[in-house]
């Protein structure tokens, strides 16, 4: 049975900071410390943390929300989840990031859940804070 994972978190940052942290490979590559390689385009292909990761960008509005089709490489082929990642306001210099990524594979949620925290959400805020 697929999972549902859903989190939030508040950045110091501006929308379009966050946007280009996940939308840009170079400095998506500097928050994760891997490699990724994003075409920063609907219907662009993405790999991260050195091919680990892939997935095609499905819808982009710029600095408000991305979502993708995502995989990880030892999932079952063609199984793919959908991220959407969406930015609003959060008061001065703030804003807050909704997560949401459904089509987990069964027994994957809890790695999944813990992997963005700790490969994303604080890497981030570490690299906004600095």
């Amino acid at each position: 049975m697929e999972k549902t994972l859903r989190q939030t978190r508040t950045f110091r940052a501006t929308a379009k900071e966050l946007y280009d942290l996940l939308m840009d490979s170079k400095q998506h590559s500097a928050v994760t410390g891997a490699p990724a390689k994003i075409s920063a385009k609907i219907g662009g292909k993405f790999t991260a943390f050195g091919g680990d990761l892939e997935g095609t960008t499905l819808e982009l509005t710029p600095n408000k929300k991305i979502v993708q089709s995502w995989r990880s490489s030892d999932w079952p082929p063609g199984v793919y989840s959908r991220a959407t990642f969406a930015f609003s306001p959060a008061g001065k210099g703030k804003t807050k990031l909704t997560f949401t990524q459904s089509g987990i594979p069964e027994g994957q949620y809890e790695d999944i859940r813990q992997g963005w925290i700790t490969y994303y959400w604080e890497p981030m805020a570490q690299q906004l804070a600095s």
